[in-house]
């Protein structure tokens, strides 16, 4: 009996059969779950933007499998910094990567002088934040756009008026 409870407590051995991940250089091209994993990126995102912004374009290979060139691949990150991280819009994006261009399209991460970051229009932000955002959430929350000082008094009035609702509502009722 003891022999049989050994047996059963002894590790599984481990498959060696199994291909070690390798690391690639740097000017390796990239599969798309390698784009998505190292960018934190859902792969439908990633398809969705060569719809929205025509600078990226992968190589296509038989059945369709996608390989990102390392120019892509730091396009796609300036795309998600600015989407993610800076509160761009989709619109706002595509008109700053033409406007860095002239135009032309094509990589920006290369680029010399970045663009400082600005605040995207406000008609841009409403009707592109319903119209056109993908339904994913975001690996870290998009800063807030920057407020006027009569819509931070609006909103710390609207948040004052919330406390003492709430204030109400945990009083006993009698």
């Amino acid at each position: 009996m003891t022999a049989l409870l050994d047996l059963m407590s002894e590790p599984e051995p481990q498959d060696d059969r199994r291909p070690r991940p390798v690391a690639k250089s740097a000017t390796a091209f990239r599969t798309i779950s390698e784009v998505s994993t190292d960018l934190a990126v859902p792969q439908h995102v990633l398809r969705f933007w060569e719809t929205k912004f025509p600078q990226v374009k992968p190589l296509k290979r038989g059945g369709g499998r996608r390989y990102y060139r390392p120019e892509d691949v730091d396009l796609l990150r300036r795309i998600r910094d600015l989407l993610y991280d800076q509160g761009y819009t989709i619109k706002g994006v595509q008109k700053l990567l033409r406007d860095q261009r002239g135009g032309r399209g094509g990589a920006v991460a290369d680029d010399p002088d970045p663009v400082e970051p600005a605040t995207p229009p406000a008609e841009d932000v409403a009707e592109e934040a319903v119209a056109e955002a993908p339904v994913v959430a975001a690996p870290e929350a998009a800063p807030a756009p920057r407020l006027t000082l009569a819509q931070r008094g609006r909103i710390q009035t609207v948040i004052t008026e919330l406390r003492a609702l709430r204030e109400l509502l945990r009083q006993p009722v009698g």
